[in-house]
């Protein structure tokens, strides 16, 4: 739970936060769980329902505060370092540099095709799971995921092309 609210978020504090509020839902409405999905489906969606309040919530305080004339942009990175040993310090760069713009583009897509799109490839969820977890029709998340590897293709070739020249 904690990796999928990472993953979401790109806040360790706010991942290990949201995830302690999860386990406190869980524990209160346990009674309530009826048993007609896994419970892992369960968890994962109170994981993403309160990740994606918190993303909403931090979005309205951003907002507010550019109203206020303050502008307070994150840009929260999750970065993990190279192994010097293993790889040349430029390649090293290079990779750093490539998984930033990937998690970026992550980060860019509209937040259907994001969820979707982490879940599937992230955390390895299958169409049917995703669907159990965010109550849509597999079809739609079919089409959420179609609609993010499209963009994410269209972004990853502009950054090569201009990688190139």
């Amino acid at each position: 739970m904690y990796s999928a609210c990472l993953n979401l978020l790109h806040d360790h504090q706010q991942a290990q936060d949201v995830s302690q509020e999860v386990f406190l839902q869980v524990y209160r409405s346990a009674a309530k769980f009826r048993f007609e999905s896994a419970a892992s489906t369960w968890l994962y969606r109170i994981s993403f329902n309160r990740s994606l309040n918190l993303i909403r919530h931090n979005r309205r305080s951003r907002w507010l505060q550019s109203l206020s004339s303050y502008e307070a942009e994150e840009d929260p990175k999750i970065s993990v370092p190279p192994d010097a040993r293993a790889t040349p310090p430029d390649q090293a760069f290079e990779d750093t540099e490539r998984s930033e713009f990937v998690r970026r583009a992550v980060a860019a897509l509209p937040s259907k095709q994001r969820v979707a799109f982490i879940l599937h490839k992230y955390e390895g969820f299958a169409s049917r799971e995703i669907a159990e977890i965010l109550g849509i029709p597999i079809t739609a998340v079919e089409a959420r995921l179609r609609r993010a590897q499209a963009n994410l293709k269209h972004k990853l070739l502009v950054y090569l092309k201009s990688d190139q020249t």
